[in-house]
């Protein structure tokens, strides 16, 4: 004998928190879980499904809270939030100043770290970055093979860097 309509809903709210939380679990709005089980709700006063038990209750209103919860997050990837103009530019701002602060630290650092190496390393970082020749072509410039160029622009990538780290940390805790 199918159930009747008080029978379905009575079903569908004693399943309304493990509903709620289904749909939860996919949109990750508690507001939005709840309008979409009053969605099921509603489908479940209005459906012409005929149901035999509380299991095919249970069944179909977790198929459709799932596919109102996939509904949802549709429309909502076509809704736009976008910060106002003055905000944008409030916030563009304050990153730039934050960047080029940190990059003129940065750079100043990495200038004294340079100024501490030997005439022979300075040498070929600017054969290397600033002439932007390859490293075969520094090799052959200064008469060395390839893997002791390799070798010897590893070396200093690492005491430049542990330099400059150097220096920041000095920077920071004054």
């Amino acid at each position: 004998m199918p159930l009747d309509q008080t029978a379905v809903i009575t079903t569908v709210m004693q399943w309304r928190q493990k509903l709620t939380a289904a749909a939860w679990l996919v949109v990750r709005d508690t507001h939005a879980a709840d309008d979409i089980f009053q969605t099921v709700v509603l489908k479940a006063l209005s459906s012409e499904a005929v149901f035999d038990a509380d299991a095919a209750v249970v069944s179909w209103s977790f198929i459709t809270c799932r596919n109102a919860s996939i509904d949802w997050l549709r429309r909502r990837r076509k809704e736009t939030s976008v910060l106002e103009a003055n905000t944008i530019t409030t916030l563009h701002d304050e990153w730039a100043r934050e960047n080029l602060a940190h990059a003129n630290v940065r750079t100043d650092a990495l200038e004294d770290c340079l100024g501490e190496v030997p005439e022979q390393a300075r040498l070929l970082i600017r054969l290397r970055y600033a002439d932007g020749l390859a490293c075969g072509e520094v090799a052959a410039r200064l008469g060395l093979n390839l893997d002791a160029v390799y070798k010897r622009l590893s070396r200093l990538h690492l005491t430049l860097r542990q330099c400059v780290e150097g220096k920041l940390a000095l920077e920071g805790s004054s």
